[in-house]
């Protein structure tokens, strides 16, 4: 029986890396899933989740998420440089404007 097991991964271990077949990694995660819950309907419920986001996106659910992390640091990078654009508009402005006969 475990030799059976040890042939079977030889052999899919040799085709991922043969033939450059990647996409079983979307398959992995719901095996995975039935694996340590046993629970096919949550499997079934993260394939076709997986599936569906493939299929409006064109990307892996990996590949959508890190793209979004990226857009958000952007959206971040973005806001620090107005933020530090401002402040030195400020300093600037009060630079220009001797305060100190303001001041009592």
């Amino acid at each position: 029986m475990f030799s059976k097991f040890i042939k079977i991964l030889a052999f899919l271990t040799l085709f991922i890396f043969t033939t450059g077949f990647i996409p079983i990694f979307s398959i992995l995660g719901p095996g995975m899933t039935i694996f340590s819950s046993g629970n096919v309907y949550k499997a079934g419920a993260q394939y076709m989740m997986d599936h569906t986001l493939k299929k409006k996106t064109g990307k892996s659910t990996l590949e959508h998420f890190s793209s979004e992390i990226q857009t958000k640091n952007k959206e971040n990078n973005i806001n620090e440089e107005l933020r530090k654009l401002v402040e030195r508009r400020i300093l600037e402005t009060r630079a220009k404007l001797d305060l100190t006969k303001f001041n009592q």
